[in-house]
């Protein structure tokens, strides 16, 4: 009776899941239907960013103040690459994302090495440093002024048209979205959930814990890297703006609204924000910011685990399926053993990273 009511409430959940892909799928490809084109193209953008940032604070644990560097590093080189070399847009924001990496590596090394709100600390450090320097180098960067007019030239053509560049950017977030859903689903995924809830056991399994930090840090800065080059390509200019350390508190906000450590709560907070101050603006409303910090304090209240995990456990409720798994489970007749850690899991399946 337990196995039947198990696989009928795993069928219940994938059903449930491969419906709720569709309606998303199908709510991706109508947005710039339902609004402003550009808007919808910053919503994909500020997404990917935020569940980047998922990735190494719901995940792994780690709070950077310091993903706008990655972000506007992303940019700068993408628009560079588009404007310089020429080369199609889809790549340019592969290099764009490739930088990303590259300049994560040295940070993550450091980084890594600390912990709480020193590791916080460290990363706002290391950002500030590359906003300084980009303000400087004006020859390359442009300084205040930035980049303009980068191109969205792709097999000899221009998508000049915002509505056409939003399908052809939605395939790339969307490419972006798999690489995050398939990391944290993996046995990295589990020693990476492992390490923010006990690192120490972590490095007694045998597992290398400075190691698994820096991948999802150098992978949390690839997927922004990617949300940097899609937001540069589409506003066809970059600024200092995307490099202050404001950019990675935005995305943080996100990730929070939509519910820290479920990664696609990230598209929803971002689509709340981005949806947000695109109506604040247009209606004339000078004081954005406190009717933004206004919401995000009333749905933390309200929402302790973001919009995405108060719906998830709604929906759980309705459906009822852990209660009764609850109720039909027998009484243990042996000594309590303690529930099996992620870690554990993990080192029974293999890790692709150590």
């Amino acid at each position: 009776m337990i196995t039947v009511r198990l696989v009928q409430s795993a069928r219940r959940n994938q059903t449930a899941g491969w419906a709720l892909l569709g309606a998303g799928a199908l709510l991706a490809l109508m947005l710039p239907w339902l609004v402003y084109p550009p808007i919808a193209v910053d919503i994909l953008a500020w997404a990917l960013f935020a569940m980047s940032i998922d990735i190494l604070f719901g995940y792994a644990g780690m709070l950077s103040f310091g993903h706008a560097a990655f972000w506007g590093v992303s940019a700068y080189a993408t628009g560079l690459a588009a404007i310089e070399l020429g080369v199609p847009f889809p790549l340019a924001i592969l290099v764009g994302a490739v930088s990303a990496a590259l300049v994560a590596v040295p940070i993550g090394l450091v980084a890594v090495r600390t912990h709480g709100i020193y590791f916080t600390m460290v990363t706002l450090a290391f950002a500030q440093l590359i906003y300084y320097i980009a303000n400087r180098w004006s020859s390359l960067t442009g300084g205040e002024n930035g980049l303009q007019g980068i191109p969205r030239d792709f097999v000899g053509l221009e998508w000049s048209d915002p509505f056409v560049y939003y399908h052809a950017a939605l395939l790339i977030v969307a490419i972006g979205f798999w690489v995050a859903w398939r990391s944290v689903n993996s046995p990295t995924g589990q020693v990476l959930v492992a390490l923010r809830a006990n690192p120490a056991r972590v490095r007694a399994l045998g597992f290398s814990v400075e190691r698994y930090r820096v991948f999802a840090f150098v992978l949390s800065a690839f997927l922004a890297g990617i949300a940097g080059g899609v937001y540069a390509i589409g506003h066809r200019m970059v600024t200092l703006q995307d490099l202050y350390w404001t950019t990675s508190g935005e995305g943080i906000a996100m990730a929070v609204l939509g519910g820290t450590a479920t990664l696609f709560g990230s598209i929803v907070g971002a689509a709340l924000l981005v949806l947000l101050e695109d109506f604040l603006a247009t209606s004339g409303i000078e004081a954005t910011g406190s009717v933004t910090g206004a919401v995000f304090v009333l749905i933390l209240l309200f929402f302790r685990g973001g919009i995405w995990g108060a719906v998830s456990a709604a929906l759980a409720r309705l459906r009822g399926t852990s209660q009764d798994d609850v109720l039909e489970r027998p009484p243990p007749t042996g000594p309590a053993v303690p529930p099996s850690n992620a870690a554990e899991e993990a080192t029974t399946q293999g890790s692709d990273v150590k």
